[in-house]
């Protein structure tokens, strides 16, 4: 991939740095050596990527072990917050449901991109739905409700693009239009308290409603040129909770304003452009190795797609919240190992 891919990423990764100075400078030494660890694992994956298509011939491998990995996560996994999505490395919190995702991006890239004949098509979306539904309900039970609903986002997308019958996938979207109450049960309460503050927040400004309402505040009093680095009250202050992590961009535009919040935007959307010229040149073929980087780049793309769009959307207050970290500008050495991995993996 030319080096110009990179330059929007490493500029957002600046602006998490610099960001992470103004709130959090004790976690600054971490956040560098996240960064040395996951451009560790770039090299190594990029080597194996483009000489031997290593990941690509074992991704049925890869995707039972993190299968493996998200079971003992959720048996093992110590409770954080009401959590069990992290297992300790002692040195390292590993979220093994942010790895996975760039794997089963994998997976489905493999399987999409090896079926031409129209039998194998009318086989390959049960096939498919099944190999969804199983780490689905292993993150939603963490509970992750977030990672979970990007997994079958990917899916959905992928199979979208495949050559899977569209009747079985309006079948699909009719399903779970009618199990969403299935769903809404199934949530834990502090989850169903987000979307329904969401919708009123008013009535639960001192509950669920708190976070969002702090986030809007931070990014109001940002203004145009923002308050400086190092300024943010409602950071300093700890009015706006997980500053560092999930509202990570509030406290960037608290910092830097309207232009920092701004230019950070116009960073993503490069990088998704550049994503999006990348993939074209694979669309509408017969190849099997360029329907695989079709594959893997529309899955890779939806990930960082819903990922910032939802970040951003809830810091903003269109969306509800969700813990979905913001790529790059987040803290958090997961999801900062697993974009690089997935940068990494690009054909």
């Amino acid at each position: 991939m030319p080096i110009s891919y990179y330059i929007p990423i490493l500029l957002l990764y600046v602006f998490g740095v610099l960001n992470l100075i103004g709130i959090r400078s004790d976690l600054v030494p971490s956040y560098l050596m996240f960064f040395g660890i996951g451009s560790v694992f770039f090299i190594v994956i990029r080597y194996l990527q483009v000489q031997r298509h290593f990941f690509r011939q074992n991704a049925t491998v890869f995707y039972w072990i993190f299968i493996i990995l998200l079971v003992f996560t959720h048996f093992s996994a110590t409770e954080i917050k009401g959590s069990k999505r992290w297992i300790d490395l002692y040195f390292f919190q590993l979220q093994t449901s942010e790895i996975f995702k760039i794997f089963f991006i994998v997976y489905l890239a493999r399987i999409f991109s090896t079926v031409k004949m129209p039998i194998e098509s009318s086989k390959l979306f049960l096939k498919t739905l099944i190999f969804t539904i199983i780490p689905f309900v292993l993150i939603f039970q963490q509970p992750d409700f977030g990672s979970a609903i990007i997994i079958l986002a990917v899916f959905f997308v992928t199979v979208l693009h495949s050559t899977v019958p569209k009747k079985q996938i309006l079948g699909f979207v009719a399903t779970i239009v009618i199990l969403l109450p299935v769903l809404w049960f199934s949530m834990k309460e502090y989850q169903k308290n987000r979307i329904v503050s969401f919708i009123n927040p008013i009535e639960y400004l001192s509950g669920a409603s708190y976070n969002m309402v702090q986030a809007k505040i931070a990014i109001g009093s940002g203004s145009f040129l923002g308050k400086g680095l190092g300024m943010g009250k409602q950071s300093l202050l700890n009015f706006l909770p997980e500053y560092h992590t999930d509202f990570a961009y509030s406290s960037l535009v608290e910092q830097f304003g309207f232009v920092g919040g701004a230019l950070v935007i116009i960073l993503y959307g490069l990088f998704f452009y550049l994503l999006f010229y990348r993939m074209s040149k694979y669309i509408y073929t017969h190849d099997i190795d360029k329907r695989y980087r079709f594959f893997y780049l529309l899955g890779f793309s939806t990930v960082f797609i819903v990922q910032t769009g939802v970040n951003i959307g809830m810091n903003l207050g269109l969306l509800p919240v969700a813990g979905i970290t913001l790529p790059f500008i987040s803290y958090g050495g997961s999801s900062l190992i697993t974009i690089m991995i997935g940068l990494a993996l690009i054909p």
